[in-house]
């Protein structure tokens, strides 16, 4: 029974996610210009779309696949816009919250393993170079955790600076730096496996059915080739919906908090509901 709630809340969440559509609704990005962002930043709506919201399937990669290694990961994530107008630096303050779980689906009981939580409050400021919208930045406030307690508990927050740059209509380029607070005692050393910065790309095809991306996390160590790897693949399903096919393949540390500091090579498989313009990450 408790599953069966759980199932029914999480396509309900999505469902009104899709509704509501992004916080700047706006769909011809070669027409994207200073003026209609303005106007989209000022009277759109104010709840939406934070990072990408998904439910994907799949294995791990690499080692025998087992009922333990195979499992759901699936993410619902939303922004609700604080204020009406702009702030001072033209800047808009929101409240994000990001939700991430791993459900084993395939053991006795399936129980969800691993669920994180992923408060925060942030200013985002659009950019603008000679009256058309490039991207923005962010400056934020987080907190993430694992709501366990005892040996099992996770937990740190972030003070990030990041940005989304358009380079063009295909191309997408972004970066987040953070100083991190670790207040977990179980995982002092998470900066070692989850990193210190992230970089990463988005390309989309011209016909705005195909999107592809790639996100790098900069694992705080001495060898200056320690990243966490994201590979994501989407495919739009129609031309009037924001659903897409979705691949993503993680590969290295991280990808959860509870086994932060063990391995993961995984390659799932499912749905993805992205924002209109471009993916936080």
């Amino acid at each position: 029974m408790r599953i069966r709630h759980i199932i029914i809340s999480i396509i309900t969440l999505l469902g009104v996610i899709q509704a509501s559509g992004q916080i700047v609704p706006i769909r011809d990005e070669a027409k994207i210009n200073a003026d209609s962002v303005r106007r989209a930043f000022d009277k759109g709506p104010y709840f939406g779309l934070y990072k990408d919201n998904y439910f994907i399937f799949g294995p791990a990669i690499g080692q025998k696949v087992t009922k333990q290694n195979t499992n759901v990961k699936f993410q619902v994530s939303i922004a609700q816009k604080l204020t009406k107008s702009t702030l001072p630096g033209g800047t808009y303050l929101y409240l994000y919250y990001t939700q991430k779980v791993f459900w084993n689906i395939l053991e006795n009981s399936m129980p969800m393993t691993d669920l994180n939580f992923n408060p925060g409050l942030g200013l985002a400021k659009p950019l603008f170079s000679k009256g058309r919208y490039i991207g923005k930045l962010t400056f934020q406030i987080e907190h993430e955790s694992n709501g366990r307690d005892s040996i099992w508990s996770r937990s740190w927050n972030k003070v990030s600076l990041g940005a989304n740059i358009i380079i063009d209509n295909n191309l997408m380029v972004h970066g987040k730096v953070w100083i991190p607070i670790v207040d977990g005692v179980n995982n002092k050393d998470i900066l070692k496996y989850s990193g210190i910065y992230q970089i990463g790309t988005s390309v989309l095809s011209n016909n705005r059915r195909w999107s592809g991306s790639v996100v790098l996390v900069r694992r705080k160590t001495w060898n200056i080739f320690n990243y966490n790897t994201i590979v994501e693949l989407a495919f739009r399903l129609s031309r009037t919906q924001n659903q897409f096919l979705f691949m993503q393949y993680y590969n290295g540390y991280g990808e959860g908090l509870l086994e932060y500091n063990k391995f993961h090579s995984q390659l799932r498989v499912g749905i993805v509901i992205k924002p209109e313009l471009f993916s936080d990450f």
